[in-house]
């Protein structure tokens, strides 16, 4: 199971995540970008040392964490120190969740390790594919690679959309472009890169163990996905639940996934 490269990559991690002790949030945003980008740099590191064949679609999807982190981390951190409306947005977002009163510093130091853990499962199918060698199989790697690059693409492109919508219109959500398949369009595109990270560890996992852990990770980011999406929900009917505008838009367009009519999880209305 190579436990001593995954004690590396999880300490990795937590370095990459650390700056969550300045704001809890940033494990699960800032830092997640940081520590995913310094993963794949860890990868390249693994694959060029290893005496196995890595194919090159394999240390494309390397190069697609380090895209990938470098971006989300550098977009939110942006966002952040830039807008002052969503530093409102997530300043409310943590006194929902720890209260008025600071965070417990046992509390925080088990945040940042499950997801300084977290990081590592998730990013483990090509670990495990730079690690057990590819065998000179292309079809998974190179399917993995575009599925992800397509991730990349549609998170990026809803997260610009979404600025410029709420430049024009701070007062509704956005509705217009990758907005009208689905209403979270940024989640969808965190899905669909990790997708391609799953689908990219295929015939390459070696035992139960190894299939777990990629399964797992897998599992962990659609559940965390639907869950954003839903707690966005729950934010924007209480801002907007009472427009017209909004009623139209929110109760016709799919919440997180295009095509499946499913317009709110759970019960949404106070």
């Amino acid at each position: 199971m190579y436990w001593g490269f995954l004690g590396i990559l999880f300490l990795i991690s937590a370095v990459g995540c650390c700056c969550g002790f300045k704001n809890f949030v940033w494990f699960l945003s800032i830092g997640y970008g940081i520590s995913v980008a310094l993963l794949g740099l860890a990868f390249l590191f693994f694959g060029v040392n290893q005496a196995v064949t890595v194919g090159s679609f394999t240390f494309a999807q390397c190069f697609l964490f380090i895209i990938y982190g470098i971006r989300l981390g550098g977009f939110l951190l942006f966002r952040e120190l830039k807008n002052a409306s969503y530093k409102k947005v997530l300043d409310q977002a943590s006194k929902d969740t720890a209260g008025d009163k600071p965070m417990p510093i046992f509390v925080k130091v088990a945040i940042w390790l499950f997801a300084a853990a977290l990081y590592v499962v998730q990013t483990s199918p090509v670990f495990f594919r730079i690690m057990n060698g590819d065998g000179g199989e292309v079809l998974f790697p190179l399917v993995g690679v575009i599925i992800s690059a397509i991730g990349i693409v549609i998170e990026a492109t809803a997260d610009k959309q979404k600025s410029e919508q709420k430049a024009k219109r701070p007062d509704m959500v956005a509705t217009e472009g990758l907005f009208k398949m689905v209403r979270c369009p940024n989640y969808f595109g965190e899905i669909t890169f990790w997708t391609g990270v799953f689908v990219s560890g295929f015939t390459t996992y070696r035992g139960l163990g190894q299939w777990l852990f990629g399964i797992i990770g897998y599992v962990a980011i659609f559940y965390i996905m639907i869950n954003g999406a839903q707690r966005l929900d729950r934010r924007q009917e209480k801002a907007n639940g009472h427009k017209e505008e909004y009623r139209a838009y929110a109760d016709h367009t799919p919440l997180i996934i295009p095509f499946i009519p499913v317009s709110h999880i759970g019960a949404y209305k106070d």
